[in-house]
């Protein structure tokens, strides 16, 4: 018999934090210290503000590397998202925003699960109107360029952790976790 909701995440792993938000990114690492030392489960560090209506939010991630740049992250969100998260390295600038209102609104539409951005966003106010989860450094006024220059599909490192496309996102109020796989009850 189990005595904790800790002894259920021993036993049973973790669970998707969309469709039942019981066990907080705390708990998966309190119960799962052999996947944070074997480098299966990060921690990102603690930089980003939330923003959206969802605050809780998971999936399969998609990469993308540009600085100041965000024609190409409009086209990753012109597609269906099926429930995965956009996970973008701005390089950390913040001389300006590389996401704002209208894109979230299009991948809120497109089915995208969330948004991680390594940098700025703006438009803030319609952004929290959405249902769906973003994570950015800051809001700025400034809008980006449009060059459309980035690489698509490649690791990337936020704050000193690697993320490499179709690991697994896992994003509540507590931090935000990256998996090599994902975590399944």
């Amino acid at each position: 018999m189990l005595g904790s909701k800790l002894d259920a995440i021993n036993y049973l792993g973790f669970m998707n934090l969309d469709s039942m938000a019981l066990v907080t990114t705390a708990e998966v690492c309190d119960a799962n210290p052999q996947l944070i030392v074997s480098g299966e489960l990060r921690a990102l560090q603690p930089i980003f503000q939330i923003y959206g209506r969802r605050q809780v939010f998971s999936g399969p991630v998609v990469t993308l590397k540009v600085f100041e740049d965000n024609v190409l992250i409009r086209e990753f969100l012109e597609e269906k998202g099926n429930g995965r998260v956009l996970v973008v390295d701005g390089g950390g600038s913040l001389r300006c925003a590389i996401l704002g209102g209208n894109p979230v609104v299009q991948a809120q539409n497109n089915g995208w699960s969330g948004i991680v951005v390594n940098g700025c966003i703006r438009d803030v106010d319609e952004i929290n109107g959405c249902d769906i989860g973003v994570r950015a450094l800051a809001s700025h006024p400034m809008k980006a360029n449009k060059k459309g220059i980035g690489e698509k599909h490649v690791p990337i490192s936020i704050g000193g952790t690697r993320i490499s496309d179709g690991e697994w996102l896992y994003a509540d109020t507590d931090g935000i976790l990256i998996s090599r796989t994902e975590l399944a009850v």
